[in-house]
């Protein structure tokens, strides 16, 4: 085994041989070392509790699936074909996507999608970490029996993630840097339950909307089948975060509540930047990473995007309680605040949460 640590995270895009037959000696895992405070706790009341958080934990141990032999990884989707139709996505009317030949746009989409699909896969391995860290320090049973659940669906995740990445794309984009920097503040705070309010309720509710997003856009079938049992999963931890945090806020001083309320705030404000993602326009349409940036900031469609992906992140804010008066005119600069009363994932469709996991119809393989 050889281990390669670093200072910080890759920032070239990886590509996979298909031919490559790596052996076990060939293989170089790159670790990039962080540091924590982590405060664990026992739990020596083994009482079960019979509320939401066990409901929760049981759909869990009933609804796992096998990333290996429940998706139908004989599929390929043909490389003549797009894998996500955005119809009138703003790139699409630049003069520079305009002038790409029929093969160069299809390779950008494949690009765009793997760069997408790479956030997701370091999202989920930041959530794997911090779902790990939760069994250490969240102070109550239930809730260390869910996140020792939590955990091994976010292992699942990152698995299938990379399996469609390196056998179907052949790549990995690096991270986006304000992901990065997210996950380094969640990791490293010694606070449980700056923990829960980050992976949570804010980067698990952001990507449960884009998963639904990609979902309907995806021409994959493989791909569509994949995001549909991960969101399943991802229902339930941001509807855990939400019933756990309701009643532990209620707890805290008005000092404490709006420290965590102004955590929130900076955890949303560095989300809208790891939404926008560049490399790809800027590898297939000669733009530099700041106009990438500043088209997909001030696009209107873009924004609007983006936007609603927080439909799913302020009404859970305002349930929990971290909407405070003080934080309202932060969130409201931001054109955020008109989602406040949205509906929460605290009052989940529990007939939804509990259909068995549904078997697809047969996807054709390819040859």
């Amino acid at each position: 085994m050889k281990i390669k640590k670093v200072n910080s995270n890759p920032n070239e895009i990886i590509y996979f041989d298909e031919d490559l037959d790596l052996q076990p000696k060939d293989v170089e895992h790159v670790a990039e070392i962080f540091k924590t405070p982590l405060t664990g706790s026992y739990n020596w009341d083994y009482s079960v509790a019979d509320n939401r958080i066990k409901k929760l934990y049981e759909l869990g141990k009933e609804l796992n699936w096998n990333g290996s032999i429940d998706l139908n990884w004989d599929y390929t989707h043909p490389k003549d074909e797009i894998l996500v139709e955005q119809g009138l996505a703003p790139h699409q009317q630049l003069p520079q996507f305009e002038a790409l030949s029929e093969e160069e746009k299809l390779e950008f989409d494949r690009h765009e999608t793997a760069e997408l699909l790479s956030q997701f896969l370091h999202g989920e391995q930041g959530a794997l970490l911090v779902a790990s860290q939760l069994v250490s320090c969240a102070p109550t049973y239930n809730a260390k029996l869910y996140a020792a659940s939590q955990t091994f669906d976010e292992a699942r995740h990152v698995e299938v993630f990379n399996k469609y990445l390196q056998d179907k794309l052949g790549m990995h984009y690096p991270i986006n840097p304000n992901l990065k920097m997210l996950l380094d503040k969640i990791l490293t705070d010694a606070r449980w339950d700056l923990k829960f309010i980050g992976m949570q309720i804010i980067i698990e509710g952001l990507a449960l909307a884009a998963f639904n997003m990609l979902k309907i856009q995806t021409k994959d079938p493989l791909l569509e089948q994949l995001l549909h049992y991960v969101i399943r999963d991802e229902a339930r931890h941001v509807t855990f975060g939400i019933n756990y945090l309701e009643d532990f806020v209620k707890t805290l001083s008005p000092e404490e509540v709006e420290e965590r309320a102004q955590f929130a705030y900076e955890a949303c404000v560095i989300s809208r930047e790891r939404l926008v993602n560049t490399r790809a326009m800027e590898k297939f349409l000669g733009m530099t990473r700041e106009e990438a940036r500043v088209f997909a900031l001030e696009t209107s469609s873009m924004d609007n995007f983006r936007n609603f992906l927080f439909s799913r992140v302020i009404p859970n804010l305002s349930r929990i309680g971290l909407l405070t008066d003080a934080i309202r005119p932060k969130f409201e600069a931001l054109g955020l605040l008109e989602f406040e009363n949205a509906p929460d994932d605290f009052e989940c469709d529990w007939n939804e949460l509990e259909k068995p996991l549904e078997k697809f119809g047969s996807i054709p393989a390819t040859v």
